[in-house]
């Protein structure tokens, strides 16, 4: 009777016939022991799969091991870097290149278990058969699979389908294809466009950045032109995934084939069986693969029965910071516990999820803070209900050809828009008459949505055939009611069937976690066209009517990481002190102030002819000759290079700090320490000590005592509502976020309602939402008819949020007026572009009707409107099909500023 191999021996001489072709490599190393790196390709059927394996140590020790997927588009050299840090970290590492890319040949079936799939099994097949592999049985390793997007859907794939698979660690990635590429029967056209176009060039298929994994996923990386076996205008993938893209582009609508297709390769198809360990982290910051394919695995895999952790890290295929390290580390710890069965090994929380948590003064970069719970809350988890104006429907049409559509996403475009959304500034656009909105009532105390909002609406439609394709969004509005944000640019596309006569549906709006401040409030946003879906290209008008309120998921058990208190947070109070007795000692001495002004006694601020040496026998000067004037209601922006004299400026103003010629007059009276004019300005100066064992209103109420003013005069109430913090007065400073300390030093300012309210780098440490808020701040307090002066190093609040500006530089001024003359009255925008446009398409957007010049720039066109208006504009350069990625003023004032002073740096 002939001898039988076992399979995985069997598949393993097989392989071995290429190889004699491999090459061993030892990886130079900054830390011992040196990474060996053996490149291989290896013979499956239907095609050569170009491997690469990498080790560190002693031979004869046995270790687990992990498979490490790239990303769609990229190729086995994307994740060289951390194959050789898990291999020093003590595992033999195996990367490849996917069928189609990269050097190996074969066609891109998007994951087809018949073929990338059995791949991964023949691949855990060699593993088995290595000397340096740990194993569980004859044929079975230790092993995890690990990878992004692409390389994350076959880990998942790698688990249902082989039970050897111990551990995985899925990044980005999708649990339903179809679902992701038609999510509710809707044609996510621009994402399924930019996948099929990367695998139909020859050559190695090339990824637009966010699409693949790494930071060098792109064109021509390691390919092997000869390899290509895909058909004409098909590139490498199958001909049944050709046939299928091309069914549903042409009539912008999926079928069942298309559906039953994708899901077929889909981790969801073998959901029931995936029954390992699963580290789940997906991105915020990500049209393609949403939080709610991360939800559905978490759901379904802890449902099974293994363990589950889930992170939500901020970037994604739409851009953003993926966390690289931190991510990496934290695999590196899970595979540890799993696979090496350390159960010292720190896995980290349940749920966590990455949010802003200040900016680096130093660089203006978003820093990351976590929060954290010890169970995953899910995407429902502790609903709130939020009212929505309903009074009526709204009636609004479809467009024919579904143009010009409005804009959330821009697919495929590295840095994507998503961070410019949290910025508060973004390029979200909806045009009048093609879209229905309710809005909410201001909020009173901030709200932490986490997860997915949802709602009731009717929806009634006169198409044809009754039918209709909507586009759902919550917005975060400002107080003023212009300003507003789309959360992470994320929208929900639904269709709805047989709404001729009016159909009730359930809408789930996009998995987000965001903050809406006091004062901001929601707003619901239902769209007839998005530029990243398909739509219906018959005009047709929809009716919308809201039947229920917006609930929104608060999930309150996920705590955000406190940062630790400064020393000013303790010193301050103490310094305060001492710089109050200073005061006390130095206004006795003062010399009689010059008599008021009765013709300046409705000015806040007038300087005249104001001068400050460094030292009186010097002869350099910090402030030289300067002279302005500030008047009632004005938001007046402090702008100039560090070493221009501001802070001087700020601090004579104050009385701090004596002139040694020029006059300083507020509301006529002339400025010496102590004035009693001082009474009627609020001054916030490099942050405000506060006692961290006591709340924020008690805070407050001890620093007015100190004053010695009555109790009335203070005004703490409106103070505060200005300010924003709602319930949060009544918790103890030290659970307060940095935002919320810089808030509650701006309401101690604030106190007794002073006429000129100072502020000195207001939104130092502050997140992109809370410098957002604080410039709400600064408006509500000026449409008082109040005056605000701020001094800020950051030109584009400056620009949003001051309506006049004082420029210095060398301590003497520069230029001073309106922000509309000096940064050239707003008539010319910055149009940035995802890639070059020619020549032609340049003249004809300088030709379109209302502008009146395109030119090109670095980084895009400068466009100068003669009469159009900026929606015009994108309208405009939609229909032409030019690639952009944002339109606004962001440069204006930064390149007044440089020409002012010359170039200087701020």
């Amino acid at each position: 009777m002939p001898l039988r191999l076992p399979r995985w021996a069997a598949v393993t001489a097989a392989l071995a016939v290429l190889a004699g072709a491999g090459t061993w490599t030892a990886v130079a190393s900054d830390e011992p022991p040196p990474v060996h790196r053996a490149d291989q390709v290896l013979a499956m059927p239907g095609a050569r799969i170009d491997t690469s394996y990498f080790t560190s140590g002693p031979a004869a020790d046995r270790r687990p091991a992990v498979l490490l997927g790239h990303g769609f588009g990229g190729s086995k050299d994307d994740v060289r870097a951390q194959a050789e840090k898990l291999a020093r970290d003590g595992y033999a590492v195996l990367t490849w290149s996917a069928r189609g890319f990269g050097a190996s040949t074969g066609e891109i079936g998007l994951n087809d278990p018949d073929h990338e799939v059995e791949d991964v099994r023949r691949l855990v097949d060699w593993l088995a058969a290595r000397p340096e592999v740990q194993l569980d049985k004859a044929g079975d390793p230790r092993v995890g699979v690990t990878g992004a997007s692409y390389g994350g859907a076959v880990s998942l794939l790698a688990a249902g389908h082989d039970t050897r698979v111990d551990a995985i660690a899925p990044q980005i990635t999708y649990w339903n294809l179809a679902d992701a590429l038609f999510p509710d029967g809707v044609f996510k056209k621009l994402w399924a466009g930019i996948f099929f176009s990367t695998g139909a060039e020859t050559g190695a298929p090339g990824a637009p950045a966010g699409a693949g994994s790494g930071a060098g996923s792109g064109a021509d990386r390691g390919a092997d032109p000869s390899a290509t076996t895909g058909k004409a205008g098909c590139g490498r993938f199958t001909a049944e995934l050709c046939a299928m893209h091309e069914s549903v582009a042409v009539s912008g609508k999926p079928d069942a084939a298309a559906r039953a297709l994708l899901e077929a390769r889909s981790p969801s198809a073998v959901g029931d069986r995936i029954k390992v360990p699963a580290l789940i982290v997906q991105g915020q910051s990500d049209s393609l693969f949403p939080l709610t394919h991360a939800d559905a695995m978490a759901r379904t895999i802890a449902a099974n029965g293994a363990p589950v952790a889930v992170d939500w890290i901020a970037g994604g295929h739409d851009g953003g910071d993926r966390e690289t390290d931190r991510v990496e580390a934290r695999i590196g710890a899970w595979f540890d516990r799993h696979l090496k069965q350390d159960k010292g090994a720190d896995t980290g929380p349940a749920f966590r999820v990455s949010r802003t948590g200040g900016v680096d003064s130093t660089d203006g970069r978003a820093q990351l803070r976590g929060a954290s719970a010890d169970r995953y809350p899910g995407l429902t988890d502790d609903p709130l209900s939020v009212p929505l104006d309903a009074s009526k429907p709204q009636t609004f049409a479809n467009p024919a050809g579904a143009s010009p559509p409005a804009i959330s996403a821009l697919p495929g475009i590295g840095g994507g828009l998503s961070r410019l959304s949290s910025l508060g500034v973004g390029l979200s656009l909806d045009f009048p008459g093609q879209y229905a909105r309710f809005d909410a009532k201001p909020q009173t105390v901030p709200v932490r949505i986490t997860g997915t909002p949802t709602v009731r609406v009717k929806v009634t439609s006169d198409s044809p055939d009754g039918s209709a394709v909507l586009f759902a969004k919550v917005y975060d509005v400002g107080p003023d009611g212009r300003q507003q944000v789309l959360p992470a640019q994320l929208v929900a596309p639904v269709r709805v069937e047989g709404a001729a006569k009016g159909r009730s549906v359930a809408l789930t709006l996009p998995a987000i976690d965001h903050e809406i401040e006091a004062g901001h409030r929601l707003r619901l946003v239902l769209s007839s066209t998005d530029l990243g879906y398909a739509s219906p290209a018959t005009p047709a008008g929809y009716t919308v009517a809201v039947e229920s309120p917006l609930t929104v998921p608060t999930a309150p058990a996920v705590d955000t990481q406190a940062a630790a208190l400064p020393w000013w947070v303790w010193g301050l109070p103490l310094a305060g002190a001492l710089i109050a007795a200073g005061l006390l000692l130095t206004s006795r001495r003062r010399t009689a102030a010059p008599a008021p002004d009765p013709g300046l006694a409705a000015v806040p601020l007038q300087i005249t002819g104001l001068t400050k040496k460094y030292a009186k026998s010097s002869d350099r000067y910090a402030v030289r000759d300067l002279s302005f004037r500030v008047e009632q209601g004005q938001v007046l922006g402090l702008l100039g290079p560090n070493g221009a004299g501001k802070t001087t400026t700020l601090r004579m103003l104050m009385g701090l700090i004596t002139p040694d010629d020029g006059e300083i007059r507020v509301f006529g009276q002339a400025i010496r320490p102590g004035a009693p004019v001082l009474s009627r300005v609020g001054a916030f100066v490099e942050g405000a000590g506060f006692l961290p064992h006591l709340s924020g209103r008690e805070n407050l109420e001890l620093y007015w005592k100190a004053t010695g003013r009555p109790a009335e005069d203070a005004h703490i109430e409106e103070a505060l509502e200005i300010a924003g913090l709602g319930d949060a007065l009544a918790r103890a400073v030290r659970t307060y976020s940095q935002g919320m300390r810089q808030r509650l030093a701006i309401a101690q300012a604030m106190l007794g309602l002073p006429d000129l309210l100072i502020l000195d780098e207001p939104t130092n440490g502050l997140d992109p939402p809370q410098i957002r808020e604080m410039r709400d701040v600064m408006i509500r307090y000026a449409a008082q008819g109040r005056t605000v002066i701020v001094s800020s190093h950051l030109l584009s609040e400056v620009e949003q949020s001051c309506t006049h500006l004082v420029v210095m530089d060398r301590g003497q001024l520069v230029q001073a007026g309106p922000v509309g003359e000096i940064t050239g009255a707003g008539d010319t925008l910055l149009v940035t572009l995802g890639d070059t446009v020619p020549d032609p398409l340049v003249d004809k957007i300088g030709a379109l009707p209302g502008i009146g010049s395109a030119a090109r720039t670095e980084g895009g066109l400068l466009v100068r409107l003669d009469g159009a208006d900026a929606t015009t504009l994108i309208g405009e350069l939609v229909r032409l099909d030019v690639p952009l990625t944002g339109v606004g003023p962001h440069r204006r004032l930064e390149d007044a500023f440089l020409t002012l002073i010359g170039g200087g740096s701020a």
